[in-house]
């Protein structure tokens, strides 16, 4: 149990509290990353910037990796030497 003295008021935070807020933090920089490095790579800027300004606990993230995500299609070997 942590105890936060303010101005006013005392606060007990207890260690669930802080696990739970570890995990949402270690949550949000997995898909924050992966995300970041997704529309970087496919020269996606708008959503770029959207990620790395929102924090949304990794919605924004998922979402764009699931739906708006550039697909790149490699070229078949047959394709190149025609």
């Amino acid at each position: 149990m942590y105890e936060i003295i303010g101005p006013n008021h005392t606060y007990f935070i207890s260690h669930t509290d802080v696990a739970l807020f570890t995990l949402a933090i270690v949550w949000e920089l997995i898909w924050k990353g992966i995300g970041l490095y997704k529309a970087g790579t496919h020269k996606q800027l708008g959503w770029f910037i959207a990620m790395l300004v929102l924090n949304t606990a990794g919605l924004l993230e998922i979402v764009y990796l699931l739906f708006f995500q550039a697909k790149h299609t490699k070229k078949s070997k047959s394709s190149e030497e025609s």
